[in-house]
């Protein structure tokens, strides 16, 4: 099934908490947390990664993102739709894992290109 490799963990649930603005994931009592922010820079969508290596968009000032509405995608995935009106990610089980597993070093990549950038998160 797409989006879902055989040893990838399902989580067991899934909780918006809107005052912190972080997803939180459960795995057999293991707790993961997203921050929107991230999940809205880090989002699979054509408009974020492009369609293909190169094309990948920067994506700044999502600090104060908010997630308004969180739909289940079949059996294998979720799609948020953003406070900025952004809601074509699908984000799928294996795609949420690797968040959680990578979250320190993905996050410092953003930081790092958004530094040479001369962008902002704000």
């Amino acid at each position: 099934m797409p989006g879902l490799e055989r040893d990838t963990p399902i989580p067991s649930d899934i909780t918006l908490d809107k005052k912190r603005r972080v997803l939180v994931l459960n795995y057999d009592g293991n707790s993961h947390e997203l921050s929107f922010e991230m999940l809205r820079v880090y989002s699979p969508s054509a408009e974020v990664r492009g369609h293909g290596p190169g094309q990948e968009v920067l994506q700044v000032g999502k600090r104060n993102i908010d997630i308004t509405e969180l739909e289940p995608v079949g059996m294998y995935a979720i799609r948020p739709t953003f406070s900025d009106g952004h809601n074509s990610g699908i984000f799928s089980w294996d795609y949420l894992h690797k968040l959680c597993v990578e979250k320190e070093g993905a996050w410092s990549d953003y930081l790092a290109r958004i530094e040479k950038a001369g962008a902002s998160r704000d």
